[in-house]
């Protein structure tokens, strides 16, 4: 990984600024507070996490000793002449008390076995699910990350739209007092009626666009209150905002901050972990395993019997070493199946390193250009500000045709509206390179080494 992005990357990264302070505005920062109270997506992220950290609580329980309690009861005949049958027949269960036909079997007690790690076998499994734990922990933070500039980006287009909205009506009243002066001017004998013609199509578009661009309002609220897990309301926000001079000069740290700062490639590294600990396991697999296991409790034909001591005491030992001989194919394959995951998620480590620093770079690159682009932008609309009110006063003096009003009008509603679409691009661009960055997530989902 190179040293550095560029020769201005300096200071520490900005991915360590929370996202309240990063975008410093009170409507959106309301609206990413309650996404990530309520996102469903969210949500099903952190009930990943319980399910790894079951999956903890469950290889640790299979270190240890499983100890369970027994209770039955029975009823038992023999056949005469069978040998449990026929030496039962000539045996005293008390004195002077043969055993009867019909004997009951009364039990309860403990009984446990443990399975004795001395390979390791078993840790390697609880390293991979502890591994698991924590790559679920940085998945939960890639999905507030992606959540929290989703909202950021749908709340930008929204102001977009209101000011291209707005534009549009101040647009549609200028345009029908000019198709009125026309018809006037008709009326008067100094125009045509493909001059009328000319700007009531050009009107019906731009109410079209004014249209459209209603909906679109609409849809994007609909968006972010989907994002925010609740059914859609009137989104509050303050349009200004877009207006305002976007940060710049951010500091990007070094390459090597996005190891520490992006969840994605934390998440691949633990994955990376725990592929290797599931190879130790499927390795581990071939070798005996020693298992240990006793029982104790009481044991008679009839209740009143059942705890009378030493005659009902039963307990029983045994350890036993049990190694794999046929089949070793199946062991084989899971073993080679596990080095290529292993493999696989070494592969996808390097892949999504090797993206994050080219996201940050298309982000930087798209902060630099968009700057520019919004400079000129800003200068084509201070060019052509004034060309409209000029063509309307040279069309009513006689000096201008009304082909001359119609294209002040469209060059002054082009420059609105593209100045707005630069704005909007800037403001997406700071919002991408805070993300690749890995900004976002560092209030909220701190991993913790133990679940």
């Amino acid at each position: 990984m190179p040293a550095s992005f560029d020769t201005k990357s300096a200071g520490s990264s900005a991915a360590a600024m929370k996202w309240q302070d990063y975008f410093a505005d009170e409507n959106l920062n309301a609206l990413i507070a309650t996404a990530l109270e309520s996102n469903y997506d969210l949500r099903i992220a952190l009930q990943r996490i319980e399910i790894a950290r079951a999956g903890i609580r469950q290889s640790t329980g299979a270190m240890l000793p499983q100890v369970s309690l027994g209770v039955s009861a029975g009823i038992r005949k023999f056949g005469l002449y069978t040998m449990d049958g026929a030496g039962n027949a000539e045996t005293d269960i008390t004195p002077g008390r043969r055993v009867p036909v019909h004997y009951g079997d009364f039990f309860l007690g403990l009984q446990s076995s443990w399975e004795i790690d001395v390979w390791g076998r078993l840790r390697s499994i609880r390293g991979a699910a502890r591994a698991q734990y924590l790559a679920t922990l940085e998945g939960t933070n890639l999905v507030i990350t992606i959540l929290v500039s989703d909202v950021a980006i749908a709340y930008f287009e929204l102001l977009a739209l209101d000011h291209r909205q707005e534009i549009l009506a101040q647009t549609v009243a200028r345009q029908a007092r000019s198709l009125e002066v026309m018809r006037l001017q008709k009326e008067a004998g100094r125009a045509n009626e493909l001059s009328i013609q000319q700007l009531e199509g050009q009107l019906a578009s731009t109410e079209a666009l004014v249209a459209a661009t209603r909906r679109q309002q609409k849809e994007t609220e609909n968006h972010i209150n989907l994002l925010l897990g609740r059914l859609p309301r009137p989104i509050v926000r303050a349009k200004d905002l877009l207006l305002r001079d976007a940060a710049t000069g951010l500091s990007l740290g070094i390459p090597s901050d996005l190891l520490r700062n992006r969840p994605d490639i934390r998440e691949a590294e633990l994955q990376v972990q725990a592929s290797k600990f599931d190879v130790e396991a499927a390795r581990k697999a071939f070798y005996p395993s020693l298992t240990l296991s006793a029982g104790v409790g009481f044991q008679a034909i009839e209740p009143r019997y059942l705890f009378v001591t030493p005659e009902s005491l039963i307990y029983s030992a045994l350890g036993g070493l049990t190694a794999p001989l046929l089949n070793r194919s199946r062991l084989e394959a899971e073993l080679d199946v596990s080095r290529a995951i292993q493999v696989q998620a070494m592969y996808n480590y390097q892949g999504v390193i090797l993206r994050a620093f080219v996201e940050v770079q298309n982000a930087l690159l798209a902060v630099e250009r968009t700057a520019e682009v919004v400079a000129q932008k800003k200068r084509q609309k201070a060019a052509v500000s004034g060309t409209v009110d000029t063509a309307d006063a040279l069309f009513r003096a006689g000096k201008a045709t009304y082909l001359d009003v119609l294209l002040a009008q469209q060059n002054t509603l082009s420059a609105e509206l593209e100045l707005i679409d630069a704005l909007l691009e800037q403001r997406m661009a700071g919002i991408w390179l805070y993300r690749a960055l890995g900004g976002g997530w560092q209030p909220l989902m701190k991993v913790k080494t133990e679940p």
